[in-house]
C-alpha cells in the first residue's frame, strides 16, 4: 500500500534540481517536486501548494480541503491504532 501524506510547500530550496521544503504536521522536510512540475506549471508556482508526499517525492497537488480531510483521517487512524495497541497490551484483544 502506498500512503501519501499531505504537506504544504513552504520553500523552493533548489529550483534547478526541483527541490522544495514541505511542512508536514509542523515538521519541515526536503522533497523532490519533479513529478508535479512541467513547462505549464514551473517550480516557482509551487510555493504554497498542498501536495501528497510519498518517500520524499511530491506525487500530486491537492487542494487545502482535501489535505485537511486526509490529515483528519490519518489522525483518526492513528488514534484507532493506539487504542488497539493499548487493548493488546492489557490483554483485551
Amino acid at each position: 500500500m502506498c500512503l501519501g501524506i499531505p504537506g504544504r510547500i513552504v520553500e523552493i530550496s533548489d529550483a534547478a534540481n526541483k527541490l522544495a521544503t514541505v511542512e508536514i504536521g509542523g515538521v519541515r522536510r526536503p522533497v523532490n517536486i519533479a513529478c508535479i512540475v512541467d513547462e505549464e506549471y514551473p517550480v516557482e508556482r509551487c510555493l504554497g501548494d498542498w501536495v501528497l508526499v510519498h518517500v520524499g517525492f511530491a506525487m500530486s497537488r491537492i487542494d487545502e480541503e482535501q489535505a485537511a480531510r486526509t490529515l483528519e483521517a490519518l489522525t483518526e487512524l492513528g488514534e484507532v491504532q493506539a487504542e488497539l495497541a493499548a487493548m493488546r497490551g492489557s490483554g483485551g484483544g
